[in-house]
């Protein structure tokens, strides 16, 4: 899965937020979430499920739409959440008296169509990341290249889901191999020197960090390649290696600037397009 599809998204509907992730190629939305939403119940966690346990006397099929995915709290951590996709969610709302139900239908299956479409044409998707960093004031430079770090991602997991790496546990060790060989810091650890919680790390990266962000797992995935890796030990080595390219790069880098490459600078109060450079 890429980086940015591992990731919990947030949508916004009237001015509350719902968390959403791609499973299967379609959005999956936070039940929870939605029944905030329509409820704006102080618990809607209890209120599912008590709505749960009433469907399931009633013999409802509803429930059999849900399905359990890991989504982003707000303590940054991930846990299983109770999710469903449009359709599930369409009859999940039927069971909700809510004012809010026929505008919010009409959100949900927008939310839903744009995926449709982004699926049969992945440049719609690309356009609208674009668009989005433009807005949230991200210079043209820096956009080109952070969404070729995403497509150099992508190759990377999916190297890694055909070799053998299952996506959560596995993906992350890996990640973390290549970063601390790259800056000399795992993925957390960078998140702190930051001061990001639960912000995408890569959104506050500079050009350098990007560039070598890029170098790391491109050089990563290649020697998977060259050399046929299978099995997480070996792709474990073979990440510290591409890693490695690039943390020399870096260091070679650092010694002509006189200054580290690794940065505690983030875009959190001021545009990056706004950066003294």
């Amino acid at each position: 899965m890429s980086e940015e599809m591992n990731l919990t998204k947030i949508a916004v509907f009237k001015g509350k937020q719902v968390r959403k992730t791609i499973h299967n190629n379609e959005w999956w939305f936070s039940v929870t979430d939605i029944i905030g939403v329509l409820t704006d119940s102080p618990d809607s966690g209890a209120y599912w499920r008590k709505l749960k346990q009433r469907l399931i006397q009633e013999g409802s099929q509803v429930v059999t739409f849900c399905h359990g995915l890991k989504l982003e709290a707000s303590d940054g951590k991930k846990y299983g959440t109770d999710c469903a996709n449009t359709e599930g969610m369409f009859r999940i709302i039927q069971s909700i008296p809510s004012p809010k139900a026929e505008p919010f239908k009409r959100w949900l299956a927008k939310v839903g169509y744009e995926r449709i479409q982004e699926i049969e044409n992945p440049e719609l998707a690309a356009k609208r990341m674009r668009t989005i960093y433009k807005l949230k004031g991200y210079s043209d430079d820096w956009i080109e290249k952070r969404m070729r770090g995403i497509v150099i991602r992508e190759e990377l997991t999916e190297e890694w889901k055909n070799r053998g790496a299952q996506e959560d546990k596995d993906y992350e060790v890996l990640t973390s191999e290549i970063s601390k060989a790259t800056f000399g810091v795992t993925p957390s650890e960078y998140k702190t020197l930051k001061g990001l919680k639960r912000e995408n790390l890569r959104d506050h990266m500079d050009d350098f960090e990007l560039i070598f962000t890029m170098l790391g797992e491109r050089s990563t995935t290649e020697i998977h390649r060259n050399e046929d890796s299978k099995g997480v030990k070996k792709l474990k080595n073979d990440a510290k290696r591409g890693g490695n390219i690039a943390g020399g790069a870096r260091k070679q880098l650092e010694k002509q600037l006189g200054r580290s490459v690794v940065s505690s600078k983030n875009y959190l109060n001021k545009p990056e397009s706004k950066k003294l450079k």
